[in-house]
């Protein structure tokens, strides 16, 4: 079978997509980025790929990320080892220090690196610049791990005026000049609510909800927001995912029209889920 797609099937799938280019032209979407789709270059390059195209058919793509692995990379380098309550990274003052400068340093520089080769304008920011995390301390035996009380979008809005994509690493501040380490899902909800976003696409290491996690023909496309409560109390949202589902019910509360919850393994999911009709992952409404 020729695998080759004519000219004829080419024009079709971009006239498929014209109505979702409407729906988000000039839109904010959100992406939280963090998974394997970050730790391997194939998935890594596809993801920048997309970002990029939708950046240049006139949708406001922000970029959210995380680096739990490469974090934990580096403090086992200098000889620390990573300790976590509650999936939470324990964060002393040294341990700061180097999620500052692994988040806002290494990744961040290198994703804005990557979405230029692709082609795309990007600048890279932490929620330090600009005050726009502002954070407390989340609880005391955590350390430097930061509960957000306000995010400040003027420097996101400043930066998508000026037609580039913002790359945002998750690192909170104080007015006392200290940082904090912040939760990604969490710091991307509330940013995707502060910015009242059309969406808010979370890329994650499983092909969405699943009524039995072991089998993927139960994926659950559509989850309605007040639904989410009974689907934990049955087992079906658990261990890890349920902070996920918080935050992104937080987000809609926040005035965020749609959320997904997509598999970042797959190729091209961004596009999948934002430009077609079938979708991949699971929406919260």
């Amino acid at each position: 079978m020729d695998l080759e797609m004519t000219n004829a099937q080419r024009a079709e799938v971009l006239i498929h997509a014209l109505p979702y280019i409407q729906k988000y032209y000039n839109k904010i979407i959100v992406v939280k980025y963090g998974g394997n789709a970050m730790i391997n270059e194939e998935l890594k390059e596809a993801v920048m790929g997309d970002i990029v195209l939708l950046s240049l058919i006139g949708i406001k793509v922000v970029l959210v990320h995380g680096g739990g692995p490469e974090i934990s990379d580096m403090l086992k380098k200098i000889g620390k080892e990573s300790r976590f309550v509650d999936g939470l990274r324990v964060t002393d003052g040294e341990s700061m220090d180097i999620v500052q400068m692994v988040l806002a340093g290494k990744i961040n520089k290198n994703l804005v690196n990557l979405l230029q080769n692709k082609g795309g304008r990007a600048i890279g920011l932490c929620g330090v610049d600009g005050h726009m995390i502002e954070a407390v301390q989340l609880k005391e035996e955590l350390g430097f791990v930061g509960e957000i009380t306000n995010v400040n979008t003027q420097p996101i809005l400043d930066v998508l005026e000026k037609g580039y994509i913002p790359v945002i690493s998750t690192v909170g501040c104080d007015n006392e000049g200290h940082t904090y380490n912040i939760n990604a899902d969490t710091a991307a909800a509330r940013i995707a609510g502060m910015l009242k976003a059309e969406s808010l696409i979370s890329m994650t290491d499983i092909v969405g909800i699943l009524r039995d996690k072991d089998d993927p023909s139960t994926l659950i496309s559509k989850i309605n927001v007040s639904d989410a409560p009974e689907l934990i109390h049955e087992g079906i949202i658990s261990g890890g995912m349920i902070p996920k589902v918080e935050c992104c019910i937080e987000a809609i509360r926040r005035g965020v029209s749609k959320v997904f919850i997509i598999d970042g393994r797959v190729p091209h999911s961004i596009l999948i889920e934002t430009l077609t009709d079938e979708g991949i992952g699971t929406m919260l409404v």
